[in-house]
């Protein structure tokens, strides 16, 4: 049987959205293991719409389930009617929209709060001991949501390979434990079942996101 597999997404596009290049990535890596993904995504409005030419917040309203069912082609379930029983694993991309979209961790950074639909997505997941796979911005959620849990989002010094390091800070703050890594590279917390990439956390090379990510989906898919 071919492991069945969540993906939530936060909308399409870096600046509001889910980053599409990790969202494509996960989806051919599932592919290519042969697995089935099923593409979620909140029925909410977005935070914002950014112009992703001049990197600047416009007018416009969107909402985050029709934007995302742009990468899905269309293939998307809302949210709401997921089911963790018929599912073996669940994996949530980057993307700002992860903290505009998915929490208000852009925004309120270690004091924000989490999307009860994806807090609760996250928590079903967690108990039935199914494993999770977060990459660049969205180890957050489980930093927030899980005590004491371990990820990676790379390094936690800032320079200009790494500059969103501070995240790795508000975490550790958040009282997770936080391993530096390289982008290839994920972290498996084997206790709570977390795998984690930084991906776009790291100013790198776009085959060296993919490959991270295709480690990420490995994990996850063993551990499922």
């Amino acid at each position: 049987m071919a492991k069945r597999v969540a993906v939530v997404l936060a909308g399409c596009g870096v600046f509001d959205g889910s980053e599409v290049h990790e969202a494509s990535a996960v989806l051919v890596h599932l592919s290519r293991a042969g697995a089935q993904a099923e593409v979620y995504a909140p029925n909410i409005p977005q935070m914002h719409v950014v112009d992703h030419v001049k990197g600047q917040p416009t007018p416009e309203q969107r909402n985050v389930l029709v934007e995302s069912a742009r990468i899905a082609r269309g293939n998307i379930k809302d949210l709401a009617t997921l089911d963790v029983k018929g599912l073996d694993a669940l994996i949530i991309p980057g993307g700002f929209g992860v903290a505009k979209n998915l929490s208000t961790w852009a925004t309120q950074g270690k004091n924000c709060s989490v999307s009860k639909e994806v807090e609760g997505v996250l928590r079903a997941f967690h108990a039935a001991h199914k494993p999770i796979g977060l990459c660049c911005i969205s180890p957050v959620l489980a930093a927030k949501i899980f005590p004491g849990c371990e990820v990676t989002v790379g390094h936690d010094t800032e320079c200009e390979q790494w500059p969103y390091a501070k995240t790795a800070e508000a975490m550790k703050e958040l009282g997770c434990k936080h391993i530096n890594s390289q982008v290839t590279e994920v972290h498996v917390d084997a206790r709570n079942r977390l795998v984690t990439t930084s991906a776009f956390m790291c100013n790198a090379a776009i085959h060296d996101i993919h490959d991270g990510v295709g480690k990420m989906v490995r994990e996850v898919l063993r551990l499922a």
